[in-house]
């Protein structure tokens, strides 16, 4: 195996690697010993999955998460530079996208490390897939300002923008949040433009509907408070 900075996706819940994981992924992972990853005991979890066999004990593990000191990042690809492969693995999805890592992959870049991103689910793609919304032309803006009086003027202005480009909006919001963020959506958006949810992507409580605003404010959202969703809109 050549020398890389593989980013290896995880499953987005507890959906059977085989499902959504092709076998190559398993077949790198099972060459890596070096991981730099969001958390090590989620890491470490995946990897048991991946393999109860994998011999986690001889690996070595580097935090990236929320506390993690980005100075830091160059000496952990210090390995790939000496020739040893080294994997990046995030708490679920694809890593660098909507998920820790794009610092460490900017380095590689910068650096001239070869880096590999292997096959695997990502949650925003999935939506967009799934919605019936323009696959086309779509902009992911992660988490809106908390503050309500904000979060209704970007609303507003991304749905302005949704209309007069075709484009479509997709957001992400902490699950226990999921409920009441989808109604200040139902609150502020114009009835006539359609709202897609997708939650709980690739696990046995998926559930991705699409509606216009006018259509939403007569139907009911299930209980999401503990599964992450995608919310998008055109």
């Amino acid at each position: 195996m050549e020398p890389a900075l593989y980013l290896i996706p995880c499953a987005l819940g507890d959906t059977p690697m085989e499902r959504v994981l092709p076998s190559h992924n398993m077949d790198v992972i099972r060459q890596l010993r070096v991981f730099i990853v969001e958390d090590i005991r989620s890491a470490r979890r995946f990897l048991r999955r991946v393999d109860r066999e994998f011999p986690i004990d001889d690996s070595r593990f580097l935090e990236m998460g929320k506390h993690a000191d980005v100075k830091q990042f160059a000496g952990y690809l210090k390995p790939l530079e000496q020739g040893q492969s080294i994997g990046v693995i995030s708490e679920a999805g694809c890593p660098a996208v909507a998920d820790p890592g794009a610092d460490v992959v900017a380095i590689a870049q910068q650096k001239g490390l070869r880096v590999v991103p292997l096959v695997g689910p990502n949650s925003m793609i999935m939506a967009v897939m799934g919605s019936g919304l323009n696959g086309q032309s779509f902009a992911f803006n992660g988490y809106l300002p908390i503050d309500e009086s904000l979060r209704v003027k970007r609303i507003k202005h991304l749905e302005s923008r949704a209309q007069q480009e075709n484009q479509t909006q997709l957001f992400i919001e902490t699950p226990y949040r999921n409920h009441k963020f989808f109604e200040l959506l139902l609150r502020t958006l114009r009835p006539t433009t359609r709202l897609c949810v997708a939650a709980g992507i690739t696990t046995e409580f998926e559930w991705i509907h699409t509606h216009t605003v006018q259509q939403w404010r007569k139907r009911s959202l299930p209980d999401l408070t503990k599964t992450p969703a995608i919310f998008l809109f055109l």
